[in-house]
């Protein structure tokens, strides 16, 4: 099976795929059947994604040399493209933990769009998702890649907008879709710079060539440049400041469908791509200093949005921002494995509190304010308690798996600060102070959701099994999935082998504070929120700061100041264009077409096509020659004599 698995690694993106157009073409009338057809081919992908993972985990000589097999897609001269798989710890990694959220979030799907007319098209859009992103993961060439990447965007716009009849969601799509589009230019501008200079987009090829950039006629300039613009792709894919601003929109989707995104498709595509290609970054520092200081920004400034917040899923949406940060901070100061690491185990975690999320409200009938909730873990004991193991998780508790994958962002940011102090402690104190709050905000809406007096108006209730199975599966893996990574465990430094492991000893004392930020978040939430009855103590300091809270609250006018941009610069010019065209540029145009009118007019009385006509003009012409050769001399002459 799994030299079977190794050989055919293609199969877990194509069966998706394949569910896809069964669908689409064959099962759409009956919803159980789409949703069958769509659940098997992902449980098909997961098994076969399992038997690839134990085949390269169990060889050595994978992590030294990926397994990279390949047919030709197209070619002209100086320039062919191959179609391939490469399998290696970080894209075997990827593959698993895409297939198997991807498949829980399926079958919590069941019930969660339980009665949907669109139940088939729904899960023919879920497969179509999968299947993209599981191309993208295990793609050996750059163009190969941005065609899935491609598609993961397509299938985003098409669920984020899935309630079509909601403007919210048709306007959250087209959002999505445009901001995530100006990355791509950037992106795509980068491929273009990359084929050209190096001759290929393979990436194998690509990693023996970028460190010797200079012998391709490439300086270190136009390399900067290029890492740059494929960093631009990331940057809208993975919600990085400033083109953060589609991803909180997109809780306009389906649950389900923010689940998916959130923890193990569109937006860790990005963080993925960084990954990737972290041999071009390498050798750019500035590029890396950017990347750096981009994720740790966007981390705290993610953050301190989602303290203010009230909507549950959009308190996770921000959560998940400012998680995004961390993982690119943590490729920014060189350390692949620590950012993978903690896109494993957010990708459980996050898809356990999204899909508690739509637990509560689809017990709640779509209520999504916090502040009206309450209690809700008295009857919701399956959500609630699942819930409260994803808040542990995210906020770095230990033993649970945020823990672990956190604490070493927090160490190689540290040790990156030691030989970089500059940057290096701004970054490491971003990254910290970021990690107090994560835990403030998270236990905020817990405590205000799940915990304190029941609300009279709600009557929630547990969600049906095909919900809170998946819940259970995924809480499970939230509290244990980190132990991999432990320090002294060592696992995942062999898994993730890209140079030198990063812990060798563990930092303790760097764990202790990671406890001490977490708990003291934590408390402080328990302080304001849960032991406050009342939340006086809260409101009285949101309107002692009002400023800086409403600043929170919006967003700190990002959107807004977008929306003026589009209003005033971009459809000011619009207007100027315009003008232009219509004034000066039609105007030349017309003037010209006038003035040949004009002459056109005249000489159409000369050109009549009639022989009687010509004889005319000729008759007269030899008059007025006449005329001017028998009375021309005297009459000149006379002139002349009169003007001495």
């Amino acid at each position: 099976m799994v030299e079977f698995a190794l050989s055919h690694a293609w199969l877990v993106p194509l069966l998706p795929a394949l569910a896809f157009t069964i669908i689409v073409f064959l099962t759409r009338p009956w919803p159980k059947l789409s949703s069958l057809v769509s659940i098997v081919a992902m449980l098909s992908s997961f098994v076969i994604a399992t038997a690839v993972a134990l085949g390269v985990f169990s060889n050595p000589q994978f992590i030294e040399k990926p397994l990279v097999y390949s047919l030709r897609w197209f070619g002209m001269e100086g320039f062919n493209v191959n179609v391939g798989v490469i399998l290696d710890p970080t894209s075997t990694m990827m593959l698993f933990m895409v297939s198997l959220v991807a498949s829980l979030i399926q079958i919590y799907s069941t019930g969660y769009m339980a009665g949907d007319p669109q139940y088939s098209v729904f899960f023919s859009y879920l497969s179509l998702f999968a299947a993209s992103m599981l191309g993208l993961v295990i793609s050996s060439n750059l163009l190969q890649m941005f065609i899935m990447w491609e598609l993961v965007g397509l299938c985003s716009f098409l669920l984020i907008g899935f309630y079509t009849f909601k403007i919210s969601a048709r306007e959250a799509a087209k959002k999505a879709f445009i901001t995530t589009r100006i990355g791509d230019f950037g992106l795509l501008l980068g491929l273009l710079f990359l084929q050209i200079k190096f001759g290929t987009l393979n990436l194998v090829e690509l990693a023996e060539r970028v460190p010797h950039f200079a012998n391709y006629g490439v300086s270190l300039g136009l390399l900067t440049l290029i890492a740059i613009l494929v960093f631009i792709g990331p940057i809208g894919k993975s919600g990085q400041f400033p083109l953060h601003v589609w991803l909180p929109d997109a809780m306009e989707g389906p649950t389900p469908v923010s689940a998916l995104i959130h923890a193990a498709t569109m937006v860790v595509a990005g963080v993925y791509l960084v990954g990737r290609t972290l041999f071009l970054f390498k050798e750019v520092p500035g590029a890396m200093e950017v990347v750096a200081f981009i994720g740790a920004f966007t981390a705290l400034f993610a953050a301190t949005i989602a303290i203010t917040q009230r909507e549950i899923k959009r308190i996770l949406a921000y959560s998940t921002v400012s998680q995004l940060g961390y993982m690119m901070l943590a490729l920014g100061v060189g350390s692949l494995s620590a950012s993978m690491f903690h896109l494993w185990t957010h990708a459980f975690f996050k898809a356990l509190m999204f899909l508690g999320a739509g637990s509560v409200l689809h017990a709640l009938h779509d209520k999504a304010d916090v502040w009206k909730m309450g209690g809700l873990i008295k009857k919701m004991p399956i959500t609630g308690w699942t819930f409260v193991i994803g808040g542990l998780a995210i906020a770095g508790i230990p033993p649970f798996s945020g823990f672990w994958s956190k604490d070493e962002i927090l160490s190689v940011t540290y040790q990156y600060a030691q030989h970089n102090p500059g940057l290096g402690y701004l970054l490491f104190f971003m990254a910290t102070f970021t990690a107090f709050l994560t835990a403030f905000y998270i236990w905020r809406m817990i405590f205000l959701a799940f915990f304190g007096p029941e609300k009279e108006e709600n009557h929630p209730h547990e969600s049906p099994t095909n919900m809170t199975i998946p819940l259970l599966v995924l809480a499970v893996l939230a509290a244990f999935g980190g132990l991999i990574g432990t320090p002294w465990a060592n696992l995942w430094g062999e898994w993730i082998h890209f140079g030198p492991v990063h812990h060798g000893e563990p930092a303790l004392g760097l764990m202790g504070v990671s406890v001490v930020l977490a708990l003291a978040g934590i408390g402080l939430a328990y302080r304001l929120y849960y032991q406050d009855t009342e939340k006086q103590t809260a409101r009285s300091l949101a309107e002692k700061y009002n400023s800086l809270y409403k600043l929170s609250y919006n967003k700190f006018y990002v959107d807004e100041l977008y929306q003026w941009f589009t209003r005033t610069v971009v459809d000011g010019s619009a207007k100027l264009i315009y003008l232009f065209d219509i004034k000066v540029v039609d105007g030349v145009v017309n003037g010209l077409a006038n003035i040949t009118k004009f002459f056109g007019i005249g000489f159409r009385y000369t050109e009549t096509g009639k022989l009687q006509t010509y004889a005319l003009v000729f008759f007269m012409a030899v008059v007025v020659i006449a005329v001017v050769m028998a009375f021309g001399a005297p009459i000149s002459a006379g002139v002349l004599g009169g003007v001495k």
